[in-house]
Protein backbone atom coordinates (compact mmCIF):
# COMPACT_ATOMS: atom_id res chain seq x y z
CA UNK A 1 0.00 0.00 0.00
CA UNK A 2 2.47 2.38 0.68
CA UNK A 3 4.62 1.42 -2.73
CA UNK A 4 1.50 2.38 -4.25
CA UNK A 5 1.09 5.49 -2.61
CA UNK A 6 4.56 6.53 -3.30
CA UNK A 7 3.97 5.53 -7.07
CA UNK A 8 1.30 8.03 -7.30
CA UNK A 9 2.96 10.64 -5.64
CA UNK A 10 5.44 10.15 -7.75
CA UNK A 11 3.02 10.19 -11.26
CA UNK A 12 1.62 13.70 -9.48
CA UNK A 13 5.08 15.09 -9.63
CA UNK A 14 5.80 14.15 -13.52
CA UNK A 15 2.63 16.40 -14.22
CA UNK A 16 4.19 19.66 -12.89
CA UNK A 17 4.59 22.50 -14.87
CA UNK A 18 7.79 23.93 -13.20
CA UNK A 19 11.58 22.72 -13.48
CA UNK A 20 14.64 22.97 -11.76
CA UNK A 21 16.38 26.29 -11.15
CA UNK A 22 19.82 23.72 -12.23
CA UNK A 23 19.70 20.39 -13.68
CA UNK A 24 21.84 17.68 -11.76
CA UNK A 25 24.52 17.99 -14.68
CA UNK A 26 24.87 21.89 -14.51
CA UNK A 27 25.03 22.23 -10.21
CA UNK A 28 28.66 21.62 -10.20
CA UNK A 29 29.59 24.57 -12.67
CA UNK A 30 26.80 26.41 -11.06
CA UNK A 31 27.88 26.65 -7.44
CA UNK A 32 31.29 24.28 -7.03
CA UNK A 33 32.34 25.00 -3.59
CA UNK A 34 28.37 24.12 -2.13
CA UNK A 35 28.68 20.90 -4.22
CA UNK A 36 31.92 19.82 -2.53
CA UNK A 37 30.79 20.72 1.14
CA UNK A 38 27.39 18.46 0.03
CA UNK A 39 30.09 16.07 -1.09
CA UNK A 40 32.16 15.72 1.98
CA UNK A 41 29.87 17.00 4.52
CA UNK A 42 26.12 14.90 3.25
CA UNK A 43 24.50 14.68 6.80
CA UNK A 44 25.15 18.21 7.83
CA UNK A 45 24.36 19.89 4.53
CA UNK A 46 21.10 17.85 4.60
CA UNK A 47 20.32 19.48 7.99
CA UNK A 48 20.62 22.68 7.00
CA UNK A 49 18.89 22.58 4.32
CA UNK A 50 15.95 20.85 5.66
CA UNK A 51 15.78 22.74 8.42
CA UNK A 52 15.50 26.62 5.44
CA UNK A 53 13.27 24.70 3.51
CA UNK A 54 10.81 24.29 6.51
CA UNK A 55 11.94 28.66 6.71
CA UNK A 56 13.45 27.98 10.04
CA UNK A 57 10.39 27.01 11.54
CA UNK A 58 10.85 23.49 13.38
CA UNK A 59 7.15 23.40 14.97
CA UNK A 60 6.46 22.15 11.28
CA UNK A 61 9.16 19.46 11.44
CA UNK A 62 8.27 15.80 10.73
CA UNK A 63 10.51 13.16 10.33
CA UNK A 64 11.33 12.77 6.60
CA UNK A 65 8.94 15.39 5.85
CA UNK A 66 5.96 13.42 6.38
CA UNK A 67 6.79 11.11 3.05
CA UNK A 68 7.62 8.04 5.06
CA UNK A 69 5.65 5.12 7.50
CA UNK A 70 7.46 5.98 10.46
CA UNK A 71 6.80 10.19 9.86
CA UNK A 72 4.97 11.51 13.07
CA UNK A 73 5.69 9.01 15.24
CA UNK A 74 8.91 9.90 16.72
CA UNK A 75 8.21 12.52 18.79
CA UNK A 76 9.63 14.95 16.62
CA UNK A 77 7.03 17.86 18.38
CA UNK A 78 8.91 17.26 21.50
CA UNK A 79 12.59 17.88 20.01
CA UNK A 80 12.48 18.58 16.62
CA UNK A 81 16.36 19.56 16.33
CA UNK A 82 17.29 15.73 17.99
CA UNK A 83 15.04 14.61 15.39
CA UNK A 84 16.63 15.83 12.25
CA UNK A 85 20.37 15.40 13.54
CA UNK A 86 19.13 11.57 13.92
CA UNK A 87 17.32 11.54 10.60
CA UNK A 88 19.97 13.39 8.87
CA UNK A 89 22.81 10.70 10.25
CA UNK A 90 20.57 7.62 10.25
CA UNK A 91 18.89 7.76 7.01
CA UNK A 92 21.31 10.43 5.17
CA UNK A 93 19.52 9.35 1.27
CA UNK A 94 15.84 9.47 2.89
CA UNK A 95 16.09 12.92 4.60
CA UNK A 96 17.99 14.16 0.80
CA UNK A 97 14.81 12.87 -1.02
CA UNK A 98 12.13 14.13 1.79
CA UNK A 99 13.91 17.53 1.26
CA UNK A 100 13.20 17.35 -2.60
CA UNK A 101 9.84 15.42 -2.53
CA UNK A 102 9.02 19.05 0.09
CA UNK A 103 10.28 21.44 -2.55
CA UNK A 104 8.44 19.76 -5.80
CA UNK A 105 5.13 19.37 -3.72
CA UNK A 106 5.47 23.13 -2.69
CA UNK A 107 6.61 24.80 -5.90
CA UNK A 108 5.04 22.12 -8.24
CA UNK A 109 8.65 21.16 -9.80
CA UNK A 110 8.89 18.22 -11.92
CA UNK A 111 12.32 16.45 -12.43
CA UNK A 112 13.67 16.15 -16.31
CA UNK A 113 14.53 13.00 -18.25
CA UNK A 114 17.87 13.70 -17.68
CA UNK A 115 17.73 13.84 -13.94
CA UNK A 116 15.30 10.85 -13.89
CA UNK A 117 17.99 8.92 -15.89
CA UNK A 118 20.54 9.66 -13.28
CA UNK A 119 19.24 8.87 -10.48
CA UNK A 120 17.46 5.88 -11.54
CA UNK A 121 21.43 4.92 -12.88
CA UNK A 122 22.59 5.50 -9.06
CA UNK A 123 19.66 3.18 -7.69
CA UNK A 124 20.71 0.44 -10.14
CA UNK A 125 24.30 0.96 -9.19
CA UNK A 126 23.43 -0.19 -5.58
CA UNK A 127 21.10 -2.70 -6.11
CA UNK A 128 24.14 -4.67 -8.81
CA UNK A 129 26.19 -4.09 -6.16
CA UNK A 130 23.66 -5.63 -3.26
CA UNK A 131 23.12 -8.86 -5.49
CA UNK A 132 26.83 -8.96 -6.18
CA UNK A 133 27.33 -8.72 -2.86
CA UNK A 134 25.03 -11.33 -1.46
CA UNK A 135 26.18 -13.53 -4.68
CA UNK A 136 30.01 -13.54 -3.72
CA UNK A 137 28.96 -14.79 0.00
CA UNK A 138 27.26 -17.34 -1.30
CA UNK A 139 29.37 -18.85 -3.70
CA UNK A 140 32.68 -17.60 -1.54
CA UNK A 141 34.78 -16.76 -4.24
CA UNK A 142 37.90 -15.14 -4.03
CA UNK A 143 37.13 -12.81 -7.65
CA UNK A 144 33.43 -12.40 -6.80
CA UNK A 145 34.34 -10.97 -3.81
CA UNK A 146 36.33 -8.79 -5.21
CA UNK A 147 34.71 -7.69 -8.04
CA UNK A 148 31.94 -6.67 -5.84
CA UNK A 149 33.68 -4.78 -2.88
CA UNK A 150 35.10 -3.06 -6.55
CA UNK A 151 31.14 -2.37 -7.49
CA UNK A 152 29.80 -1.27 -4.31
CA UNK A 153 32.81 1.31 -4.09
CA UNK A 154 31.82 2.19 -7.76
CA UNK A 155 28.28 2.70 -6.24
CA UNK A 156 29.35 4.45 -3.50
CA UNK A 157 31.15 7.13 -5.64
CA UNK A 158 28.37 7.36 -7.62
CA UNK A 159 25.72 8.08 -4.64
CA UNK A 160 27.77 10.43 -2.76
CA UNK A 161 28.28 12.60 -6.22
CA UNK A 162 24.89 12.50 -7.06
CA UNK A 163 23.98 13.29 -3.33
CA UNK A 164 25.86 15.72 -3.58
CA UNK A 165 24.63 17.49 -6.83
CA UNK A 166 20.67 16.75 -5.63
CA UNK A 167 21.12 19.29 -2.51
CA UNK A 168 23.67 22.10 -4.65
CA UNK A 169 19.99 21.64 -6.93
CA UNK A 170 17.86 22.05 -3.66
CA UNK A 171 19.86 25.45 -1.95
CA UNK A 172 19.62 26.62 -5.61
CA UNK A 173 16.24 26.17 -5.43
CA UNK A 174 15.67 27.70 -2.05
CA UNK A 175 17.96 30.40 -3.57
CA UNK A 176 15.78 31.77 -6.15
CA UNK A 177 12.85 31.11 -3.77
CA UNK A 178 14.45 33.87 -1.36
CA UNK A 179 14.94 36.49 -4.04
CA UNK A 180 19.10 35.53 -3.28
CA UNK A 181 19.80 35.87 -7.19
CA UNK A 182 20.07 39.97 -8.16
CA UNK A 183 19.77 41.54 -11.27
CA UNK A 184 22.19 41.30 -13.99
CA UNK A 185 25.05 43.74 -13.59
CA UNK A 186 24.33 46.81 -15.85
CA UNK A 187 26.32 46.73 -19.20
CA UNK A 188 29.11 49.44 -20.13
CA UNK A 189 27.59 52.80 -21.31
CA UNK A 190 29.05 53.57 -25.46
CA UNK A 191 31.89 55.52 -25.26
CA UNK A 192 30.29 58.22 -26.27
CA UNK A 193 27.98 58.92 -23.50
CA UNK A 194 31.01 59.27 -20.89
CA UNK A 195 32.72 61.98 -19.90
CA UNK A 196 36.06 63.17 -19.14
CA UNK A 197 37.45 64.36 -15.51
CA UNK A 198 39.03 67.43 -17.80
CA UNK A 199 35.33 67.85 -20.06
CA UNK A 200 32.27 66.78 -17.20
CA UNK A 201 29.99 68.21 -19.28
CA UNK A 202 30.13 66.93 -22.73
CA UNK A 203 29.76 69.43 -25.97
CA UNK A 204 26.85 70.22 -27.92
CA UNK A 205 26.48 68.41 -30.99
CA UNK A 206 27.60 70.45 -34.07
CA UNK A 207 28.44 74.05 -32.14
CA UNK A 208 32.13 74.75 -30.98
CA UNK A 209 32.10 74.93 -27.18
CA UNK A 210 31.52 78.64 -25.82
CA UNK A 211 32.90 80.75 -22.87
CA UNK A 212 31.47 80.58 -19.63
CA UNK A 213 28.54 83.13 -19.63
CA UNK A 214 29.13 84.24 -24.16
CA UNK A 215 26.07 83.18 -26.40
CA UNK A 216 26.80 80.96 -28.87
CA UNK A 217 27.87 82.84 -32.27
CA UNK A 218 25.14 82.10 -34.25
CA UNK A 219 26.57 80.80 -37.88
CA UNK A 220 28.05 81.99 -40.24
CA UNK A 221 26.76 83.45 -43.34
CA UNK A 222 23.31 84.58 -41.08
CA UNK A 223 21.17 86.37 -41.59
CA UNK A 224 22.49 86.83 -45.04
CA UNK A 225 24.11 90.60 -45.73
CA UNK A 226 21.79 92.65 -47.26
CA UNK A 227 18.55 91.46 -46.12
CA UNK A 228 15.99 92.10 -46.94
CA UNK A 229 16.62 92.27 -50.54
CA UNK A 230 16.60 95.51 -52.45
CA UNK A 231 13.77 96.61 -54.22
CA UNK A 232 11.37 95.03 -52.11
CA UNK A 233 8.43 94.80 -52.61
CA UNK A 234 8.59 95.38 -55.70
CA UNK A 235 6.83 98.51 -57.27
CA UNK A 236 3.68 98.78 -58.42
CA UNK A 237 3.18 96.30 -55.29
CA UNK A 238 -0.29 96.39 -54.33
CA UNK A 239 -1.88 96.65 -57.88
CA UNK A 240 -3.80 99.51 -58.34
CA UNK A 241 -7.60 99.62 -57.25
CA UNK A 242 -6.96 97.24 -54.44
CA UNK A 243 -8.53 96.50 -52.07
CA UNK A 244 -11.64 97.02 -53.92
CA UNK A 245 -14.33 99.35 -53.24
CA UNK A 246 -16.11 98.10 -50.45
CA UNK A 247 -14.12 95.60 -49.13
CA UNK A 248 -14.66 96.15 -45.19
CA UNK A 249 -11.24 97.18 -43.52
Amino acid sequence: MASQEYLDKMKVRQEYRNLWHTDLMSTIQRDPPYCCLAFWCGPCVSYMLRKRALYNDMSRYTCCAGYMPCSGRCGESKCPEFCLCTEVFLCCCNSVASTRFLLQDEFNIQTTKCDNCIIGFMFCLQQVACIFSIVAMIVGSDELQDAAQLLNCLADMVYCTVCACMQTQHKIEMDKRDGMFGPQPMAIPPVQHMSRLDQPIPPAAGYPPAAYGQPYPPPQGYPPAAYPPPQYPPAGYPAPGYPPSGYPK
